[in-house]
């Protein structure tokens, strides 16, 4: 029996099974083994193509923000509004063939901005362009998910089709350490009690990614699918604005009831007419959760006019790989003054998270 044999095998047993407490343990092992087929899956296709899939996109400004949607639901228009990008605009489906990029420049911030090709439901099992255009989604900072307003259950057409390739929207990677041994079976820690699984189907989970021997660390109450997540890996976890285009076309009472049936909260937006696409700049710089890093050279003054941008969390490090690549070569020490220090001047390393406002002097080796 090959690979796509024994998944459809999985997923008829699935199918067939009721779900409840009885069976979950059964459900979270075939969940556990459904994922394994696929990643198998996956890697001999791969191997097959002799090729990556996702088109060449290269990084640039301080974030890159991608949008995603189906056919024709106005990117290219909205892309076009933001940076000022001449993305090709049509009245029919599939304009955009390739990824279109432009720069919003917002705050200070330089904030790259791809527009896709539409996607369609199956995209993640290669239809259309679908894999090409969801793995640009596996390295972006901010995805945009892109509704018309009169099709508004597309969202969870295109959730669905990020989740089957590995991204997961708006989550975090589950807090827990494995660290596989030489013997003495499975031995499991708890920070925190775990309620949402047992720890009997924890270490068959683990059984079936062939890891019999492991100290396990819970450090937050997971559940069976987080932990296929962790060690099945090659998972992204990446953050999601909703909007919803096109709302010129329709009255407020219109708008109100769409917002009760959709999940997400939605951003009302009309890119054709320019409606909100202000607040909409707004909402992508505070999703991306920016920092501002005053620069001051070795003996001389900061630079208070014009900040580095980066991301929160940012290190030292970081910041060094932004200013140039082969900074760190030359990289001796720091000095930091703000919220991130105790005293002003402090000397930190490369390893030193930065906060908001610091000032930062790096000192190179002579």
């Amino acid at each position: 029996m090959g690979i796509p044999e024994k998944i459809q095998a999985i997923k008829d047993e699935m199918a067939k099974t009721q779900i409840n407490k009885a069976t979950e343990h059964h459900i979270g092992l075939l969940k556990a083994k459904l994922a394994k087929l696929r990643r198998e899956q996956d890697e001999v296709k791969s191997r097959g193509s002799g090729s990556s899939v996702g088109f060449d996109v290269k990084r640039s400004g301080d974030a890159t923000v991608v949008f995603i949607g189906l056919p024709s639901v106005g990117k290219s228009t909205l892309l076009n509004r933001l940076t000022g990008a001449k993305s090709a605009v049509g009245a029919f489906q599939f304009t955009t063939t390739t990824v279109v990029p432009g720069m919003m420049e917002h705050r200070g911030a330089k904030i790259q901005v791809l527009d896709l090709p539409g996607i369609i439901k199956g995209a993640s099992t290669g239809k259309g362009l679908g894999k090409r255009v969801l793995a640009v989604a596996k390295s972006a900072d901010l995805v945009l998910i892109v509704l018309d307003v009169f099709q508004p259950y597309h969202e969870d057409v295109i959730r669905t089709e990020l989740g089957n390739i590995g991204i997961r929207l708006d989550q975090r990677p589950p807090n827990i350490v494995i660290e596989k041994t030489g013997d003495g079976g499975i031995a499991v820690s708890q920070q925190i009690p775990i309620t949402k699984m047992s720890i009997s189907l924890l270490k068959d989970i683990l059984r079936v990614y062939g890891i019999n021997n492991a100290r396990v660390l819970i450090r937050e109450d997971i559940d069976s699918e987080q932990l296929i997540d962790y060690v099945s890996g090659n998972k992204f976890y990446v953050d999601s604005l909703t909007v919803m285009n096109k709302i010129d076309l329709v009255n407020q009472g219109f708008l109100n009831e769409l917002q009760e049936k959709v999940k997400s909260k939605i951003i009302p937006i009309s890119a054709d007419a320019d409606v909100n696409v202000n607040a909409l700049k707004d909402k992508i710089y505070e999703k991306l959760d920016f920092i501002r890093i005053y620069m001051r050279p070795k003996g001389g003054e900061t630079d208070y006019v014009e900040p580095l941008i980066v991301r929160r969390n940012s290190t030292v490090l970081d910041v060094c790989n932004k200013l140039h690549r082969d900074l760190k070569k030359d990289f001796r020490y720091a000095l930091v003054w703000g919220k991130s220090v105790k005293f002003g001047g402090q000397r930190v390393g490369l390893n030193h998270t930065m906060e908001d406002e610091d000032v930062l002097t790096i000192v190179k080796s002579k």
